[in-house]
């Protein structure tokens, strides 16, 4: 959790999220993961109190650049236990892409437990929509 704290998230989550890629990697703390290996939208699980329970997915980059800050790479949110395909898809997975001359991005996936269902006016995102993306800011958001 390199700087997560305070950088992206006040507290350290009480569950470890379990992320596995297609291309057969998963993500495990820190480890250093290659854009080709990440391009594909990975499966996610984490524990579950109740099925019916309401969850937000986050998935953000907070080392882009100063004047982009964070970049918002996926957003789900009122998914019922942890079945990604009946929640509500706000920004559509975007995976790793920072220019070459960054250096290594963490990449942070976040799991919230919502309190209800989560009423809100964001309009849904496209594949490959760029809008909305930048300048994110998760602190703002939880």
């Amino acid at each position: 959790m390199d700087k997560c704290v305070p950088d992206v998230i006040d507290i350290v989550p009480k569950n470890v999220i379990k992320i596995h890629y297609p291309s057969g990697v998963d993500v495990n703390l820190g480890n250093e993961l290659k854009p080709v290996e990440v391009k594909d939208e990975p499966t996610v699980d984490w524990p579950t109190t109740q099925p019916d329970d309401l969850y937000t997915l986050l998935m953000t980059d907070p080392d882009a650049s100063v004047d982009v800050r964070e970049i918002k790479h996926w957003l789900i949110v009122n998914i019922p236990g942890n079945d990604l395909a009946k929640g509500e898809l706000l920004a559509p997975y975007g995976g790793s892409c920072p220019p070459v001359e960054h250096g290594l991005h963490r990449y942070i996936f976040l799991v919230y437990k919502q309190s209800g269902h989560l009423q809100h006016s964001e309009i849904p995102m496209k594949l490959g929509d760029r809008e909305g993306r930048r300048n994110f800011n998760t602190k703002f958001q939880s």
